[in-house]
């Protein structure tokens, strides 16, 4: 993605009635992936010059939706040069470094003066010149677009946090649980500092102690059954389905025992598991169910939002999830009452509390992230839909490839694409070294053969499923923002037998 900055002599000939070249180079430019701003810094001047009849309001162009207005900041104006002859044009280039990515201005002034060295300034023949050498690269997952797509929206809500000035407990991180609780569908959300604090307090809430034991999915994170250990409990492993990946309900009745407390059912790669078949054995056997929705957020099972599907669920809003903050950040949801008070105790300190918990907030700050991208969300996950059949489609007929399995009572947020292939390995170096392609292999080490583990004694081959998908899986690039061009890039490369 380019952004290009529009000077002043650029937005009168784009709202000027009388057709010329400039309209004729932005119809061009609009086919390509760019991104149009116009400073603010200009819009007193640009107001007084579109009085004329000559000229369209400047709403007609804003009102496209192809063109943003860039914030002008006042510190910006300390840092330009007292002897600087063109203090706006100064202003407008530090004003353009701000957005992330390439970003040059569109300019017919051949004295335009830019006062910072990453921003640089042409006519459209320069602006063609500097398309062809920022071509999209593939990203495994693209906050830039995002960022720039919601930018006016999660400026407005920074400013109102620094203009309230409360960056603990605000306004917003109410406004937000209760956005969050009622997008999922449950009675309660309570925000965390990240999503390990989440999943602490939710084994906490439960009474989960030493001498416990926890069952949960080997082809995990590490956090799943680091905390689990924390307490004291023990980590009981079961492996997974071959289709989903997720934890296989058909292995929970052989390590069910007096000491088990609690099962951890964590939806990877965008889809949940068999929480029918879960909940049921669970409640057989007193347990309780805790769901992991980290890669799920958005995503539904027999009609109803991941995040309920349990006695509790957490997730996190880590910057590559769906829903991320630009930071950590967690929640815990459930609807039972009980266990919402203990959850309330156990994430602050206070001095009434019954229970020893600890202090996990998310900051207000990254809460007003999370509202500004909420509005988005619904979107975004149609458009990762949208990606993910492109996918499907264009790999159908390769029959080395195993592409993602959705059970039919699921629909996927497809946090990752994920593939299986024999040589995963060889496929991964082939698509970084030969067309720079990015893609993870998560969980390459089953829990049970990682070192931290080595006390519970598991050895290679407890848990055949897991340890044949931490060989073949790979995460291909995806993001609401992937171009269908780039997909088929990636592909026809897989085509080629690598």
């Amino acid at each position: 993605m380019l952004n290009i900055v529009l000077d002043n002599e650029i937005v009168l000939g784009l709202l000027s009635k009388s057709s010329n070249d400039t309209q004729h180079c932005f119809v061009r430019l609009q086919k390509s992936p760019i991104r149009f701003w116009l400073p603010c810094c200009l819009l007193s001047f640009l107001e007084t010059q579109l009085r004329s009849a000559n000229y369209h309001s400047l709403t007609t162009l804003l009102n496209t939706q192809e063109v943003e207005l860039l914030s002008s900041l006042a510190a910006h104006w300390h840092e330009i040069p007292t002897d600087c002859a063109h203090k706006t044009q100064a202003l407008m280039s530090l004003d353009a470094a701000t957005l992330p990515g390439a970003t040059i201005i569109w300019t017919t002034d051949p004295n335009f003066v830019s006062i910072h060295p990453d921003i640089e300034w042409g006519d459209h023949e320069f602006v063609y010149s500097m398309l062809a050498q920022y071509e999209d690269e593939p990203l495994l997952v693209d906050l830039v677009s995002q960022q720039l797509q919601l930018r006016p929206h999660i400026e407005k809500r920074i400013f109102n946090v620094l203009k309230h000035g409360q960056y603990l407990a605000g306004q917003e991180v109410k406004q937000l649980e209760k956005e969050l609780s009622a997008y999922v569908g449950t009675s309660h959300c309570f925000t965390t500092a990240n999503s390990t604090d989440a999943l602490l307090i939710a084994l906490m809430a439960i009474g989960v102690q030493a001498g416990n034991e926890v069952i949960v999915s080997p082809f995990n994170t590490m956090a799943s059954a680091e905390i689990i250990a924390l307490l004291g409990a023990r980590p009981v492993f079961v492996d997974i389905d071959p289709h989903t990946y997720n934890l296989n309900p058909q292995q929970l009745e052989a390590v069910i025992n007096h000491k088990t407390r609690a099962i951890i059912a964590s939806n990877l790669y965008g889809q949940c598991a068999d929480f029918n078949s879960i909940n049921d054995i669970a409640k057989q056997h007193g347990l309780v169910v805790i769901e992991d929705a980290t890669q799920s957020f958005g995503a539904t099972y027999h009609g109803l939002k991941s995040g309920q599907l349990a006695t509790i669920s957490y997730t996190s809003f880590a910057p590559f999830q769906t829903l991320g903050t630009y930071g950590e950040g967690g929640a815990c949801f459930t609807n039972n009452e009980e266990l919402a008070a203990r959850i309330q105790q156990l994430r602050q300190h206070q001095e009434d509390n019954t229970l020893i918990g600890l202090n996990s907030h998310l900051n207000t700050l990254q809460a007003s992230l999370l509202l500004a991208k909420l509005v988005a969300f619904p979107t975004e996950l149609e458009d990762r839909l949208e990606v993910a059949q492109i996918y499907n489609q264009l790999l159908a007929e390769v029959s080395s490839v195993r592409i993602p399995q959705i059970a039919s009572h699921n629909t996927s947020v497809y946090t990752h694409y994920t593939i299986a292939v024999t040589n995963r390995n060889q496929l991964q170096q082939t698509l970084q070294q030969r067309d720079n392609i990015p893609s993870t292999r998560y969980y390459s080490t089953p829990l049970h053969l990682q070192p931290a583990f080595a006390y519970l004694q598991y050895q290679a081959g407890s848990f055949p499923v897991a340890e044949q998908a931490s060989q073949q899986v790979l995460n291909l690039p995806m993001h609401p923002y992937l171009l269908e061009e780039m997909q088929t890039q990636i592909v026809m490369l897989i085509k080629s037998g690598w």
